[in-house]
């Protein structure tokens, strides 16, 4: 552990901390009434060095904080009065607890010191029997064969929201003990290591529970307790419908401990628990009633919110931690990076000190050369002095330079070190094992293979995958949906399987790795596959492609078929795999964090999506490009490849310029008209070009030039700028010079309204295209339905204006603060900004309050007409009732014609 410290050292710490507690509140027993208050401390104390010995495996103190713990709760209970006599022997107990803990390291001290410690175990054990009625433990062994459950008081006390907060903690750490372990008892029930494990997180949460008085826990985890005992025992052998159970009981332990209302809740659903209680009750005599499937599988856990618990801090020694805000980290990670580009300044500094010495070297040889040639030339003594001071300065200015010089040189290696190891420490400081986002996934296969009648075994790989906090949490669901879909579409049952030669039981693997400066991750099964036939003619029969281009495709490009939006395979829709709900969703997810995702199959042999997706959010792997000038950069993820292309490669069709990639045609667009960036294309033999967009919707972006990959801080641009077109982010240089980065998808939207618009310039002229005069006048259409826009705009076209589109009200608030109309034609409803919205921040802008706006939108009632010639529409029309004539004479009549 950092600082020197190991965990017999924690463990005496402890020990030493809560002994002077336990010793300050017996004492207070003297002077006071028993309280409530008091008995709370005895027994967190007690519990807290039972929890730190049982960590360390120091079963001496274990079993003394054990008995006392029950002794303290008893006399909690009112069943025992803590007289003088008792007062000793916990005292005793104390005293040993002490000496136990200072011997800890020494294998053995406990031996040597059997019969002190036994006498001291039987002389506790003798006061617990007062209240309890059990015999004296004098043999080692776990907990559980001196824990009897006492019936608990009538009065219920309010419970501290200190003690609920840790109960909720141990509640949540050992119930994702609970379900990792019984996932691995199912499939090898003889696991002493795991059995042992279990046992002791129901023991865990059943202490936690008593502590706060909540009773239902104690029933449900005490019930648990001795099932798995009897398993550890080798008495029963624990089968599927008794993991059920225990499973069962793991999710009313989740349950209470996240009600709001603890008591409440319990007693709504006081007969849910009885029930549970009753059918774990029959675990360990090996007569479990079989229980009803499971309809569908719960939703695997959400992550932890809490980021450090007193039980995580204790496992895990190597490191300590706290809770900081995201908010916090984000900050961070912006000064690091701040300070890292700091720190870069002193190189070019240093550079022109090393001119600036050069420089001083030639006048140094000047001054000798100075000196030759006056050696037989007559000086007085006076200039022979100021020759000689000049050489000697000019030496000792050297001396001074170059020293000066490696000093800067060592601090700038020391600065430059030092800021790139705050860094990496930050961006560490975000990242979190991959095993933290997948914790729930192997029970929600178990139990939905169980209500499909099929077996299923989730194998993860990985777990220790460092991954960015943010892509952790958005991952989830994407890989849930991926896994459900697998089990319930891909996974045969068992009886098909083994017809097709295959084990009864299906394997799904879900691997994690960091390959390429990526974050990697794979989903595969082992099931039927998919035939590629039918997918061809599912494709064909939803009208996505012609029979003739559905015959053309090849695997690859086959597969990215199931990403689009609606497209799904299967005739009916279920439940389990997300109601219909195509891969889209996946698509999106990944897409949104700047990722890409393939799929890939075999006919009988099974499935296999790949996920590549960025290390972090905040550390983008990017290819810097110069675009007019200025530096841009492009999320190397959603780069589909980059290239130089010969000028005469470039071909011309249907007045739109393309080139030839593999067997793919690719449009080709100047990255300066898209940005709307002032400058003339690069020349020379060969242009740069970045190809972009997926599937059968790619575009060649001809950049200036390529800059190289780089890896960018990424730097939030402020909100009040709102949605800024086509960049996403920012970043700074090692030079301290601003870098947009480039939103991929918001560029690919520009792209396709330059081209329904027809304004594309050529690539192939070196010259600059001259700027189209404007012989029409121009209207630009907004509407997020591409059908909408381009009926509307065919409609103008044919009556000679000039229309451009917007695919939504930012889109069209963009569009008019860059370009010159004569009238906007704007929906109502649409994503990002509304109609009003967008008409409203027209008619307020004193530059384009005078331009006419027309909505024509399908809200026909009274009250919208009037709440859009409220915000400034000019005209209103509706949808449902206009024809042709109608717009076009409604748009003469407010611009007149084109």
């Amino acid at each position: 552990m950092s600082g020197g410290f190991s965990m017999l050292d924690l463990f005496r710490t402890e020990v030493g901390t809560q002994t002077a507690r336990l010793s300050e509140q017996l004492l207070a027993l003297d002077d006071n009434a028993p309280d409530t208050g008091i008995f709370d401390a005895l027994i967190r104390a007690a519990h807290s060095i039972k929890g730190a010995a049982r960590m360390v495996d120091v079963e001496a103190a274990l079993r003394i904080a054990h008995i006392m713990e029950e002794i303290f709760v008893s006399a909690q209970q009112g069943s025992l009065t803590l007289d003088s006599a008792c007062q000793a022997a916990l005292l005793q107990g104390i005293d040993m607890l002490n000496r136990v803990a200072d011997n800890a390291d020494q294998a053995d001290w406990s031996s040597n010191h059997g019969t002190e410690l036994d006498a001291l175990n039987q002389s506790l054990a003798a006061v617990l029997n007062i209240a309890h009625n059990v015999t004296a433990v004098t043999q080692p062994g776990p907990p559980q064969s001196i824990e009897p459950i006492a019936p608990r008081p009538t009065a219920v006390k309010p419970i501290d929201p200190a003690m609920l907060d840790l109960f909720r903690i141990e509640v949540e750490t050992q119930a994702k003990i609970l379900s990792d372990g019984l996932i691995v008892i199912e499939q090898d029930p003889r696991n002493a290591a795991r059995l042992e494990a279990l046992m002791r997180a129901a023991h865990s949460i059943k202490g936690a529970a008593r502590m706060v008085d909540i009773e239902p826990a104690v029933r449900i985890a005490h019930v648990m307790e001795d099932g798995l005992v009897a398993a550890q025992e080798n008495k029963i052998t624990l089968g599927a419908d008794q993991v059920d159970l225990l499973f069962r009981g793991v999710d009313m332990l989740v349950q209470i401990g996240a009600a709001t209302d603890i008591r409440t809740w319990t007693d709504e659903n006081r007969s849910d628990i009885d029930e549970l209680e009753d059918a774990l009750t029959s675990i360990p005599s090996g007569t479990t009633p079989a229980p009803s499937l499971p309809a569908a599988s719960p939703e695997p856990e959400q992550p932890r919110t809490v980021e450090a618990t007193g039980a995580e801090i204790a496992a895990s020694p190597p490191e300590s931690a706290i809770r900081v805000s995201a908010e916090s980290l984000n900050r961070l990670m912006g000064l690091a990076g701040e300070v890292e580009v700091e720190a870069r300044w002193l190189r070019p500094y240093a550079d022109t000190l090393v001119q600036f010495k050069h420089r001083h070297t030639e006048v140094i040889g000047l001054l000798d050369k100075l000196r030759d040639a006056l050696e037989y030339v007559q000086l007085d003594d006076y200039a022979r002095n100021l020759l000689s001071d000049a050489m000697h300065k000019a030496a000792d200015c050297r001396q001074q330079l170059g020293s000066r010089l490696t000093e800067l040189d060592e601090y700038d290696r020391r600065s430059h070190n030092l800021a790139s190891r705050l860094n990496r420490e930050v961006i560490a400081s975000r990242m979190r094992p991959f095993a933290d986002g997948v914790h729930g996934f192997q029970r929600m296969v178990r139990d939905i293979a169980r209500s499909l009648g099929k077996q299923v075994r989730l194998e993860i790989r990985g777990l220790a995958t460092q991954v960015d906090r943010d892509i952790l949490e958005k991952i989830e669901a994407p890989l849930n949906h991926l896994i459900r879909n697998a089990v319930d579409h891909g996974i045969e049952s068992p009886a098909e399987r083994v017809a097709a030669g295959k084990p009864e039981q299906a394997c799904i693997r879900l691997e994690a790795m960091h390959s390429a400066g990526m974050l990697s991750i794979v989903v595969e099964d082992d099931g039927r596959g998919m035939d590629s036939a039918r997918l061809r003619d599912k494709i064909v029969q939803k009208k996505l492609v012609s029979q003739e281009m559905a015959a053309e495709l090849s695997e690859t490009e086959l597969m990215d078929f199931l990403f689009l939006p609606g497209f799904s395979t299967r005739e009916q829709v279920t439940e389990i795999s997300g109601r219909g709900v195509g891969l889209d969703v996946v698509h999106s997810v990944v897409q949104e964090m700047h990722g890409i995702v393939h799929a890939a199959a075999h006919l009988g042999k099974g499935m296999r999506f790949h996920l590549q997706l960025p290390l972090t959010l905040s550390i983008m792997r990017s290819l810097m490009v110069q675009i007019a000038g200025e530096p841009y950069a492009f999320p190397l993820a959603q780069i589909h490849r980059t290239l130089k292309l010969p000028r005469e490669a470039i071909e011309t069709m249907e007045g739109r310029q393309y080139f030839t990639l593999g067997n793919q045609h690719i449009g080709l667009i100047a990255a300066n008209q898209v940005l709307t960036l002032e400058g003339e294309p690069p020349e020379g033999d060969e242009v740069c070009i970045v190809v972009l967009g997926e599937r059968l919707d790619r575009y060649g972006l001809v950049v200036d030039r390529f800059l190289g990959e780089r890896s960018l801080v990424v730097q939030t641009i402020d909100a009040r700028l709102g949605k800024i077109k086509d960049i996403s982010s920012a970043a700074i240089l090692e030079n301290g010079d601003p870098c947009l980065i480039v939103d991929v998808d918001d560029l690919l939207r520009s792209v396709d309204i330059l081209i329904a618009g027809g304004r594309l310039d050529k690539i192939q002229n070196t010259k600059v295209a001259p700027q189209r005069t404007k012989a029409h006048k121009r209207i630009l259409v907004v509407d997020d339905s591409i059908t909408v826009r381009e009926v509307e705009r065919n409609m103008l076209v044919s009556r000679g204006y000039d229309v451009e589109v917007a695919v939504d009200g930012m889109d069209g608030w963009n569009a008019v603060r860059t370009g010159a109309y004569d009238l906007v034609i704007s929906d109502v409803d649409m994503p990002r900004m509304n109609g009003f919205e967008f008409v409203s921040l027209i008619k307020k802008d004193a530059k384009l309050k005078s331009l006419p706006v027309m909505i024509v939108s399908y809200k026909d009632r009274e009250e919208d007409r009037k709440r859009g010639l409220d915000v400034g529409a000019d005209y209103y029309l509706t949808k449902g009732s206009f024809h042709d004539e109608t717009l076009l004479d409604a748009v003469a009549d407010l611009i007149g014609k084109a």
